[in-house]
C-alpha cells in the first residue's frame, strides 16, 4: 500500500533532493498493519460488550490497550524523525550484475532506533541505528543495461515497538548509478599494432639476466649475485631485461562487422583484458579517443565512454 500511496502528488518528497537528507516528523507517514487492524477490532469489540455489560474491568483492559497502541504509534514516528541520510555512494559494475548501494547514516539525539528498514525495489537491508554513531548499510541493486542506473524512491520504515503500525519515510537522494557494459563472453586476442608489437629494456625484475650493477637500497636479497660478489669483494645485484610490450589501439571502426552493441562488449573485454595485461592502450570513439595510458582510471575513463555511448 505504502508504494502506491508514494504516488500521490503530495507524498514528500516530490522531486529528488542532494545529499545529506534529513527526515524530519513532516516526511513521516504511518498506517496500521494486519495485526494493528486485528486488535483494533478486537478492542472495538471489548468495548462494545463491556458498556452493553456495563463490565468496567473490560472497559478499563480496552483503554489501557488503547493507550499502549496509540503509545506505540508515537514510538514508531520517533524512531524514524531525525534520521539523516549523509552519503550514498556505488562502486560502477557491468550491466548484469548487481550494483552495491551504500547508504551512511546517522541521527540526532541520544535515543536508540532499532529494527529498521531500507527497501528499494524487491531488495531489502534491515539494520539498527545507534545514537551518536554512523551506519552504513549495503543494498544490492539488480542492473540490466548499461548506461546510468536511475534510483527510484528508497523506503526507510520500521514496525516497532509492537508490529501494530508500519511508520515510513522516502528517500529520493539525487545521485546518478553508472553501470558499465557487459563484456563480450568469449575472450578475442588484443589488436596489437604491427611486428610483434615487442620491444626490449632493462628493468630490476624480468625474466632473462641482463647485467650485474653495485647494490642499491630497495633491491632484494633474490637480486644479489653471491658468488660474483664474494670474487669482486663488493655487492653486485643481477638487472634483468624483460619485456616491454608496445601500446595497442582499441578502434571503434575497426570493428564495423559486429553489431552495434556487440562492438561495445567487444571493446569493453579488450579494455578489461589490457588492464589485466598492464598495457598501455588508446580507445577510439566516434568523435573521441581517449589515452594512450594505462591504469584503474584511464580503464574507469574508456568504461564510461562505453556505458555512455548512444544505445543502437
Amino acid at each position: 500500500m505504502s508504494e502506491r500511496l508514494a504516488r500521490l502528488p503530495l507524498v514528500r518528497p516530490r522531486a529528488a533532493e542532494a545529499v545529506p537528507v534529513l527526515i524530519d516528523r513532516r516526511r513521516v507517514y504511518i498506517l496500521p498493519t494486519g495485526f494493528g487492524l486485528f486488535l483494533a477490532l478486537m478492542l472495538v469489540t471489548m468495548l462494545v460488550g463491556g458498556l452493553n455489560y456495563n463490565n468496567n474491568p473490560a472497559l478499563l483492559l480496552a483503554f489501557v490497550v488503547m493507550a499502549v497502541a496509540h503509545n506505540s504509534l508515537v514510538h514508531a514516528h520517533l524512531t524514524l524523525s531525525g534520521i539523516r541520510l549523509i552519503a550514498l555512494h556505488a562502486e560502477p559494475v557491468h550491466a548484469g550484475r548487481a550494483i552495491k548501494l551504500r547508504f551512511a547514516f546517522d541521527a540526532a539525539g541520544q535515543r536508540r532506533r532499532p529494527g529498521l528498514e531500507l527497501r528499494a525495489g524487491a531488495e531489502e537491508a534491515f539494520f539498527d541505528l545507534m545514537p551518536g554513531e554512523r551506519t552504513e548499510v549495503v543494498l544490492p541493486l539488480p542492473t540490466a543495461r548499461r548506461g546510468w542506473l536511475p534510483l527510484d524512491r528508497v523506503r526507510l520504515c520500521t514496525v516497532r515497538p509492537f508490529g501494530l503500525a508500519r511508520a515510513w519515510s522516502w528517500l529520493r537522494p539525487d545521485t546518478r548509478l553508472l553501470v558499465y557494459p557487459a563484456p563480450e563472453a568469449e575472450p578475442v586476442p588484443l589488436p596489437d599494432l604491427g611486428g610483434d608489437g615487442q620491444a626490449s629494456r632493462a628493468r630490476s625484475h624480468g625474466e632473462t639476466p641482463h647485467q650485474l650493477r653495485d647494490y642499491r637500497s630497495g633491491d632484494t636479497l633474490r637480486q644479489v649475485a653471491w658468488k660474483t660478489s664474494a670474487r669482486m669483494d663488493r655487492l653486485l645485484v643481477r638487472e634483468y631485461e624483460s619485456t616491454a610490450r608496445s601500446e595497442i589501439e582499441l578502434d571503434w571502426h575497426a570493428l564495423e562487422s559486429l553489431p552495434y552493441e556487440a562492438r561495445i562488449s567487444r571493446l569493453t573485454r579488450w579494455v578489461l583484458e589490457a588492464e589485466r595485461q598492464d598495457r598501455r592502450f588508446s580507445l577510439r570513439l566516434p568523435g573521441n579517443r581517449l589515452g594512450p595510458a594505462s591504469g584503474p582510471e584511464h580503464r574507469h575513463a574508456c568504461l564510461r565512454a562505453l556505458a555512455l555511448m548512444p544505445h543502437g
